[in-house]
């Protein structure tokens, strides 16, 4: 099924306040990610960070289609909730244009009230918004015209151009069993991170779900990500990671904050002597690249279900030429055998 590489959030270092040199490499990394032969790579949004963290993943979308020619290119995920359903529907067709039908609509919730009241979204109510976005965006994509009534969204009458040249996949993020049941309902996959307990549990969730609404399992995507780390050995893989795990995991706690500090972005805490095992305690591989593979084959079998794998291995306060040499480790080691 071959290994996709992300998440891409175009952040800045510690200190540093050229976001068009952080644009540039982030390009820089998906096109040397197609090089490598992965078979995806995949962005992610948040809003106001000091970072950076990116916002417009659609733009960057469509920043990747014009770079490569044939790598997947997915969101994971787009905050829906916070984009008007009939602008989220126009700028996705034109990406899946422009990229000549590879992108990827992961879609989310999310769970910053920032973002949500900034935007002047309801949080309470992302749920139901996902739900109504998840029948509009389909009726939006037909090029007939269409009209929504719901209680988030009321859209008049239009027809929604361009049209995509072909079908858009819809997968959904979260962890939540209403979140899971809502994709099998009406999306075509779920991307998950979930340690493997709780994969086999959603896994179960969206068998039931699929039976429910008599609909084909063989057609459904379990997309899973998960922190890949390779090395000489695990400790030599954390020894060389660690801090650069430690400083992506930090800076949602300290996202909100953020938002509202002016200058450019601090260094993160120093980790705590026994902060390294809080580090692992979710989805992440450390060690030899056959350690990774027999990690992730494990995952596969347990779950029961083919299993799309994407590493979120792409770590903001490594260099451009430290991220390759790992992505390097990743495509020759691992990629061949998931």
């Amino acid at each position: 099924m071959g290994l996709g590489f992300g998440l891409l959030s175009a952040q800045l270092r510690p200190g540093e306040t050229d976001w068009a040199a952080t644009y540039d490499e982030t390009v820089r990394v998906a096109v040397e990610a197609e090089a490598l032969g992965f078979s995806s790579v995949w962005t992610t949004e948040h809003h106001f960070v000091d970072d950076g963290y990116l916002p417009s993943l659609l733009v960057l979308s469509a920043a990747l289609a014009a770079s490569t020619s044939t790598i997947g290119i997915g969101t994971g995920i787009l905050l829906a909730p916070l984009h008007h359903p009939l602008r989220l529907a126009e700028d996705a067709a034109t990406v899946q244009l422009l990229s000549h039908g590879r992108l990827t609509l992961g879609l989310g919730i999310g769970w910053s009230r920032t973002e949500y009241d900034a935007f002047g979204s309801d949080f309470r109510r992302r749920g139901k918004a996902m739900g109504e976005m998840l029948d509009i965006l389909p009726a939006a994509w037909s090029g007939a015209p269409f009209r929504h009534q719901g209680d988030v969204y009321d859209l008049p009458e239009v027809a929604v151009r361009p049209t995509p040249s072909t079908r858009i996949p819809i997968v959904l993020g979260g962890g939540a069993e209403a979140a899971i049941r809502r994709a099998a309902r009406q999306a075509d996959g779920i991307f998950s991170n979930a340690p493997a307990a709780q994969l086999v549990e959603q896994v179960a969730w969206v068998r039931d779900e699929l039976e429910r609404n008599d609909r084909d399992p063989a057609t459904f995507r379990v997309l899973h990500y998960s922190v890949l780390l390779p090395g000489a050995s695990e400790n030599d893989a954390i020894d060389r990671y660690a801090e650069h795990l430690w400083a992506m995991m930090w800076k949602y706690s300290d996202m909100e904050t953020s938002a509202t500090r002016p200058g450019p972005p601090p260094s993160p805490p120093a980790l705590a002597p026994d902060g390294r095992d809080q580090l692992f305690a979710r989805s992440t591989f450390a060690g030899t690249p056959q350690q990774i593979v027999d990690g992730l084959n494990a995952l596969r079998d347990r779950a029961g279900v083919p299993i799309e794998f994407v590493t979120r291995s792409y770590f903001p306060t490594l260099s451009l030429d430290d991220q390759v040499d790992l992505m390097e480790q990743l495509a020759t080691g691992v990629a061949p055998h998931v």
